[in-house]
């Protein structure tokens, strides 16, 4: 993005309103921290609700351009359009679910990470909501438009995407929308807010209970001010979303994740699809296969840092005689484990939890063990499944 000016959000006058410290961020003018600091905003999402904005991200809609009426049959005409794309099922969805999943390269590399939503009402089916990263919507765009010809790619960068993180966000977002207290966990709907439909999805990036809402932008600053009237509300920036995320064990796409890297090598097989995998119907279906039904070269995995400083992005990753292994994608001090730790690859052999390693920070070997991850038990609200 150099010599480019960076884009702005519905919301950059009220970070500015509220003393936010701005940082670049896929080509976006963003707040990294406000001035009660990142520690203090990571804190206050685990205990309360912190508020986001992540309009960066890419919300778009994908629309029949020619509906057959059938609820049932436009459905999988749209899945069909992409799951050429991704290793999802997307043509099981149910109404009003939303899954998450990965557009794959011919090598079964990851080119991005993303989720998609079957709309719960009738009238809406033959449709898809669909939200990717920031920093590769552009070129998700163009591979989604480009292989659904029949269909029209909806964008809806324009406005606000708001995210609604803690254990009190179902609360602080009910009293302004009280329909969504009933949405379960990877569930959206549309609601009414100032005479306005607003999408509202249970998900986020936090390991917390939590609401993304998009909103047009000529709501965006009222919806916004409202939710931080609530008390048990505070505004949260990329600094604390970072280290939240880490806890939550979440991959960061460009970093934990490219292009040469699988599924299985993240750690994210969950989202293969079983039926899609008994087709072979997707992008590199033949390499995670085979990696599924024998083993990959590396594999995603959590550090705890036993001594010395914070492991960060980049830090070589070794035995304990010294050989090394792979590399630090993510890492940072815990908040709520008062502690260093990270995310990195490593060969499976020296995957299982409580591995001693070693991280290398500034030329110095410093002692780590392989984790279990989430390093901070999630807290998504699941309905109790009925018997």
């Amino acid at each position: 993005m150099t010599g480019e000016a960076l884009k702005t959000t519905p919301l950059t006058d009220a970070h500015a309103a509220l003393g936010a410290r701005m940082t670049p961020f896929a080509g976006y003018d963003m707040p990294v921290q406000y001035p009660s600091g990142i520690l203090q905003e990571h804190r206050w999402t685990r205990a309360h609700a912190g508020l986001f904005d992540v309009s960066h991200m890419g919300p778009a809609f994908l629309r029949l351009a020619n509906r057959s009426g059938d609820p049932e049959a436009d459905h999988r005409a749209v899945a069909a359009l992409i799951e050429p794309l991704v290793c999802g099922d997307i043509r099981g969805l149910k109404p009003g679910q939303m899954r998450y999943t990965m557009l794959l390269n011919a090598d079964g590399g990851i080119l991005d990470d993303l989720m998609i939503g079957r709309p719960a009402e009738p009238s809406r089916q033959g449709a898809l909501y669909v939200v990717v990263n920031a920093a590769t919507k552009e070129t998700d765009f163009a591979a989604i438009a480009g292989a659904a010809a029949s269909a029209r790619l909806e964008r809806a960068d324009d406005g606000a995407l708001i995210a609604v993180q803690g254990p009190e966000a179902v609360d602080v977002l009910a009293a302004l929308m009280p329909e969504v207290a009933d949405l379960d966990f990877m569930t959206f709907a549309s609601v009414a807010f100032r005479g306005e439909a607003v999408v509202v999805s249970r998900s986020g990036y936090t390991g917390e209970d939590g609401f993304e809402v998009l909103a047009p932008a000529a709501i965006a600053k009222g919806l916004w001010t409202r939710l931080l009237a609530d008390e048990r509300a505070a505004p949260v920036g990329l600094g604390a979303r970072d280290s939240l995320r880490l806890e939550a064990g979440l991959p960061l796409y460009g970093h934990d994740a490219d292009e040469t890297t699988s599924p299985v090598e993240a750690a994210l097989s969950f989202a293969i699809s079983k039926r899609r995998l008994k087709a072979r119907d997707f992008p590199g279906a033949a390499r995670i296969a085979a990696e599924l039904a024998g083993a990959p070269a590396r594999l995603r995995i959590g550090l705890k840092v036993l001594e010395g400083a914070p492991a960060r992005e980049g830090a070589p990753i070794a035995s304990l005689s010294g050989e090394e292994l792979g590399v630090v994608t993510s890492g940072g001090f815990s908040p709520s484990l008062s502690a260093p730790i990270a995310m990195g690859y490593v060969p499976p052999a020296l995957a299982g939890v409580e591995t001693p390693l070693t991280v290398v920070v500034r030329g110095r070997p410093q002692r780590a063990v392989v984790a279990a991850m989430p390093f901070v038990p999630h807290g998504y609200h699941r309905k109790p499944k009925l018997p």
